[in-house]
């Protein structure tokens, strides 16, 4: 006879809510899907490899290059990975995105901030981060417009 598979303390935490994900996921494609910026939820999928600090500013270089619209679904789906991880006591840096790529104090203190995290908390973090940017990926494939979106 095979043991029942016991879930995790934290899928039985009241904090986490799993299915958070996947609805801020589907907000952030219904909300970006005129903006002709969908397929960077596939960017935004491979990125998260690269860890939180380049995710984080990935805003910066669409905000220096003028295309507000990507520079804006980048920063909101970090504001979205804060809000989904607040819960879990893991504070994001510059969870409000509002860093501009001409402050370089900011940026370079940001950057230290998510360095500085705990091991455990960046682990928690980009597996969050991964999960969000599927469901992004996936709503997007439903969702987009294909005449805007080359």
């Amino acid at each position: 006879m095979t043991e029942a598979i016991r879930p995790t303390s934290n899928a039985q935490s009241p904090k986490w809510q799993p299915y958070n994900l996947d609805h801020k996921a589907q907000e952030l494609v219904l909300r970006f899907r005129d903006n002709g910026v969908l397929t960077e939820s596939h960017k935004m999928r491979m990125a998260v490899a690269y860890g939180l600090e380049r995710f984080w500013g990935e805003h910066l270089r669409f905000e220096s290059s003028g295309d507000t619209n990507k520079a804006r679904y980048w920063q909101d789906v970090w504001i979205a990975l804060a809000e989904i991880l607040g819960p879990t006591d893991i504070t994001l840096p510059d969870a409000e995105c509002s860093v501009g790529f001409r402050e370089t104090e900011q940026i370079r203190l940001t950057a230290h901030a998510i360095w500085q995290m705990s091991l455990d908390e960046q682990r928690v973090a980009l597996m969050v981060l991964t999960q969000l940017c599927d469901s992004l990926v996936w709503w997007t494939q439903r969702y987009r417009i294909k005449n805007s979106n080359p």
